[in-house]
């Protein structure tokens, strides 16, 4: 499958993430995304938000610190619940951590660093 933008490999991520996570309320799984690019894309600072309404977005930022580019997606939905809108900034190249938990039966986002 050919994932097009950085928000929709983040998704895929996301996705395979929340099959590790185990079946009773408490387990947890950690998922770590190491980079919103491909070649030549997003390859600099990065943001990322996923809100309580769905969406993953993704800006890509250059040296200057003006944004060359956003991605979103809503497709991680069928697999994670996301209770509360997060945002982080990531240098270029940091790896975006997220944790996974197991709550109310549902695969929930309950941290992203």
């Amino acid at each position: 499958m050919d994932l097009t933008d950085a928000a929709t490999r983040l998704a895929a991520d996301l996705d395979s993430g929340s099959k590790r996570v185990g079946n009773s309320d408490g387990e947890r799984a950690t998922v770590v995304h190491r980079t919103p690019s491909k070649d030549g894309e997003c390859t600099g600072n990065y943001k990322v938000q996923v809100d309580a309404v769905g969406a993953i977005i993704i800006w890509c930022y250059d040296e200057a610190g003006e944004v060359v580019s956003s991605h979103s997606t809503s497709s991680h939905n069928r697999s994670v619940v996301t209770p509360r809108t997060l945002i982080i900034d990531k240098g270029a190249g940091e790896p975006l951590t997220i944790e996974l938990e197991r709550q109310g039966g549902r695969v929930i986002i309950a941290d992203v660093r």
